[in-house]
């Protein structure tokens, strides 16, 4: 079934060719790994893993890369603030977002490439930019000449004259003009770094994506995907260094960018205090309800949160589930998902609609509950959105498995000053007590975090 995609790039939507009828590739900018992660974080995630599922049935290979960004200022920052090292930060943090991908039922992606992993390559990147005088620098910075490329702001389609003219940022004293961006900055002693023809330092935030993406990929992509903040100036950035040191190639033939996450009529942030942690979400619901409240509006659109959203998906599920018990576990496993469904998908992503289909196809399958084609077609739809993934018994025997949430606060309490007094034969104990209750306990350096088995 042809599949057509809405091309930020093009600003409309197209039919989707990949440059080889056979094969797809796909690249969605992952997390920074410095502390938890929010529920903002986890859309791309959700929404990407549906577009691979899609494309798995269109294609006979996908290759999906996800990166890692485990060095950034920010990994610094909060590194220098809890006094560990960054490497312990990097990881507590990527250990937290696998954790809670799993929990919403994200597939790992095919390649899963970390930054640092790739400092040589952005080195011989740096310097062939250099060298076709793209970039240039500057006070122990390397910084690429937005001046040198004319077709910069084209993703976003913002004029650079205009951008300047509206800036009223002061000015970094190494840049040649405001929009130059960080290729190599310089590394203080305390700080990580690695050693360049510039000096000691470490790579900018644009030029990671770009070099993972030449390396696992090649010079030109299938698909670019990724939050709609990303547009500018991260794939902006992206999209001019990569042309310009692939000799005029583009690095993506389709962008995509997903809606952001807004609080009732804001947008998540720190200075609203209304950031909403995965990790707090999941001690209070299941990750298939988070899950399907986070594509319940159109990717392209900011989806609206809020704890009637989640309850309304966790009541949608427990019906489905709940019917589903009553029969047999096994389905017919070479059923084709509805038709009418796929069809939805292919149009852009449209969950909406698909999710209506799947709501007709349940309506339906309750009239004829025996009929184990139509209920075939009706899992196979919504595995496909990552739904109905686990066991309808499980799944009703993990609800009915409820607590009062200040008992195990009190436990945890309990439990951390017996360990304070090195009681830890009564804090083993506790342990116990909670893992009985369906209590999972995740010590971190500096507090306990708890979630439901």
């Amino acid at each position: 079934m042809e599949i057509h995609l809405y091309n930020s790039k093009s600003k409309k939507k197209e039919l989707f060719k990949p440059m080889d009828k056979d094969r797809v590739s796909m690249y969605v900018c992952g997390p920074t790994v410095y502390s938890a992660h929010h529920i903002g974080n986890a859309r791309p995630a959700v929404i990407f893993d549906i577009l691979s599922k899609l494309l798995r049935l269109n294609y006979k290979e996908v290759i999906y890369a996800r990166n890692i960004t485990d060095i950034d200022d920010k990994i610094i920052n909060a590194a220098n603030e809890q006094n560990l090292n960054i490497s312990e930060i990097a990881k507590r943090s990527t250990d937290q977002y696998h954790s809670d991908m799993a929990t919403l039922n994200v597939a790992e992606p095919d390649k899963e490439p970390f930054a640092t992993m790739y400092i040589p390559e952005m080195l011989d990147f740096i310097q062939d930019l250099l060298n076709k005088e793209n970039a240039y620098v500057s006070e122990d910075h390397v910084l690429f000449d937005i001046t040198s490329y004319d077709n910069y702001g084209e993703l976003s389609g913002r004029d650079p004259n205009d951008m300047i003219a509206g800036s009223r940022v002061e000015v970094q004293s190494y840049k040649k003009n405001p929009l130059d961006f960080v290729l190599w900055k310089p590394s203080k002693d305390d700080e990580i770094g690695w050693e360049s023809p510039w000096g000691r330092g470490r790579p900018g935030w644009h030029l990671e994506c770009s070099t993972m993406i030449l390396k696992i990929f090649g010079e030109t992509i299938d698909i670019h995907a990724g939050g709609e903040d990303l547009r500018f100036p991260h794939h902006e950035n992206e999209s001019a260094q990569s042309c310009c040191k692939n000799n005029g190639k583009t690095l993506a033939n389709f962008w995509l960018h997903n809606g952001m996450v807004q609080m009732k009529n804001s947008k998540m942030s720190k200075s609203l205090d209304n950031i909403l942690l995965i990790k707090d979400l999941i001690k209070e619901n299941p990750g298939e309800a988070i899950r399907f409240a986070l594509i319940s509006a159109h990717y392209r659109q900011p989806l609206k949160w809020s704890d009637d959203l989640v309850m309304q998906s966790k009541k949608t599920l427990q019906s489905m589930y709940s019917f589903l018990k009553n029969f047999e576990d096994d389905i017919l496993l070479d059923c084709d998902p509805d038709e009418d469904f796929i069809k939805a998908l292919s149009d852009d992503l449209n969950t909406p609609k698909a999710i209506s289909i799947l709501h007709a196809l349940f309506k339906n399958l309750k009239k004829e509950p025996e009929n184990i084609e139509l209920r075939s077609k009706f899992i196979k739809s919504a595995n496909i959105l990552g739904l109905l993934k686990s066991n309808a018994k499980e799944w009703d025997s993990n609800k009915s498995n409820d607590f009062d949430e200040q008992i195990v606060n009190e436990l945890i309490e309990k439990r951390n000053m017996a360990r304070k007094n090195k009681d830890f034969i009564a804090s083993d104990q506790i342990r116990i007590e909670l893992l009985d209750m369906g209590v999972i306990l995740e010590d971190n350096e500096n507090e306990t975090t708890w979630k439901k088995k």
